[in-house]
């Protein structure tokens, strides 16, 4: 049996067609706002967080644990060699 079409129906289709373009516009927004660099200065917890990273990613390289444990250090905490499992 086809539909019938009714005014009902083509002004919640409207309506559907307007929202749908303002969450469109919306995330648009929001992404605009997160393509921004972050200006927030960084905290102890970030740059330890960093360094936790860093010290990660360099974890294999013979030299870095070398310097790790002999070289010039400027961090506040002692340095911790954490190698792979």
């Amino acid at each position: 049996m086809p539909h019938r079409l009714t005014v009902a129906t083509l002004m919640l289709d409207s309506e559907m067609e307007m929202d749908a373009e303002q969450t469109i516009a919306e995330i648009e927004r929001i992404e605009r706002i997160f393509e921004l660099p972050d200006a927030r200065p960084l905290g102890p917890n970030d740059l330890a967080a960093a360094n936790r990273r860093h010290d990660k990613m360099l974890a294999h390289s013979p030299w870095f644990r070398l310097w790790q444990r002999y070289g010039v250090c400027c961090r506040s905490e002692s340095p911790v060699i954490q190698l792979p499992e």
